[in-house]
């Protein structure tokens, strides 16, 4: 992380020299055209574009922690590990929030097979291929029959 702050400080920095560069170079110039402000502007053009890849980099870090902080407290949630704000107080075991909600907490590796088989099905809606006959794995009673906890339910 220090690395990407560290390039797009970096990148910011030249952005706003080219950015000072190009007004002296049009003030020197009186305001005519000249080939000073011209290399002037190519410059603020190239560090503005590196400017704009080091935020891209930066933007797409963020994304990435964000979403495996949310993935883990998604499974964090589901399996039930999850932590009270209290926290473990006299050497106890910290309480589990998964008996707050209706749900039965679920397993890790149950929770990866679901998220692979949503993925699956979203890969398919987007090919617009949908369910194909005989492709519905889902029974009426609504558990899916790819998964053996489904079937004991």
């Amino acid at each position: 992380m220090d690395n990407i702050v560290d390039s797009l400080n970096k990148a910011y920095e030249k952005f706003v020299l080219a950015s000072a560069s190009v007004l002296e170079s049009k003030e020197s110039a009186g305001g005519q055209k000249a080939s000073l402000t011209d290399a002037a502007l190519e410059n603020f053009k190239e560090k503005w574009e590196l400017f704009r890849v080091a935020c891209d980099q930066a933007e797409e870090f963020v994304e990435s922690v964000k979403q495996r902080i949310g993935s883990e407290c998604l499974v964090d949630e589901a399996t039930g590990l999850t932590t009270t704000a209290s926290g473990n107080s006299g050497g106890q075991a910290p309480a589990a929030t998964g008996a707050a909600t209706s749900l039965p907490p679920i397993s890790a590796v149950r929770l990866e097979q679901m998220s692979r088989a949503v993925r699956w099905l979203v890969l398919e809606l987007q090919r617009g291929s949908g369910a194909a006959p005989g492709s519905v794995h889902s029974s009426s009673t609504g558990f899916d029959a790819r998964f053996s906890e489904d079937s004991t339910q």
